[in-house]
């Protein structure tokens, strides 16, 4: 992950290694996500472990650096036809505990986007997260392991302009080791990442790994 050490913490039945780094630096900010995705009907879900990047400016105000020119507008829809996932985007932000905000388990079939990181198609790394099952069934990146290297993905904001990416890779990682330099470090690529819960299922019935996309705008 990132820069400075802090205790474990529990969140749930899983616990993660919480660090902190300066929102001002060139080293992200990180704060651990647990998101969800179960295969116990009554526990609590755990959410993709993830990690907020500096948050940028946000969509649709007036820079101060440049009056008069707009910042690109807020994301509201993801489309991955090859896989036969589309969902409209809810916001993401922190919890008052520091952690990133998921989409509630009764909204499983909606992804939604972190506005902590930047704007889909502009310079940066753009987070999209979604659960894979929640107690209430499958959910909207369910499919997501079966994405293929090539694969388009359009994200469609506000205004209704639509920015295509395609898929560079994909990898499953432990949520113990996340990458989060690697997912919201600094980048001048136009970059999305999409983050779900993927591996193995703990104890707990919760799965032990994130399944992390990467993919850069055409």
């Amino acid at each position: 992950m990132s820069p400075a050490h802090h205790p474990v913490r529990r969140f749930g039945t899983l616990p993660t290694l919480v660090r902190l780094g300066r929102l001002a630096l060139v080293a992200p900010a990180v704060l651990t996500v647990l998101a969800g995705c179960s295969s116990a009907p009554d526990t609590a879900s755990t959410t993709p472990a993830a990690a907020p990047a500096a948050r940028t400016t946000s969509p649709d105000t007036t820079s101060p650096e440049a009056p008069g020119v707009k910042q690109p507008a807020a994301p509201t829809k993801v489309a991955i036809p090859s896989i036969g996932i589309t969902s409209s985007l809810m916001k993401l932000g922190l919890n008052t505990d520091g952690t990133v905000e998921v989409p509630p388990a009764d909204k499983g079939m909606t992804a939604g986007w972190y506005t902590g990181g930047s704007v889909p198609g502009a310079a940066g790394a753009a987070v999209i997260i979604g659960h894979n099952d929640t107690r209430f069934g499958k959910a909207v990146f369910h499919d997501l392991k079966k994405i293929a290297r090539g694969a388009d993905i359009t994200v469609t904001n506000a205004r209704g302009e639509s920015a295509h990416f395609t898929v560079t890779s994909t990898e499953s990682v432990s949520k113990k080791s996340f990458p989060t330099e690697k997912v919201y470090g600094p980048t001048k690529d136009h970059a999305l990442r999409l983050i779900t819960c993927d591996g193995d299922f703990d104890a707990q019935g919760h799965p032990v790994n994130n399944l992390i996309v990467y993919a850069t705008l055409d």
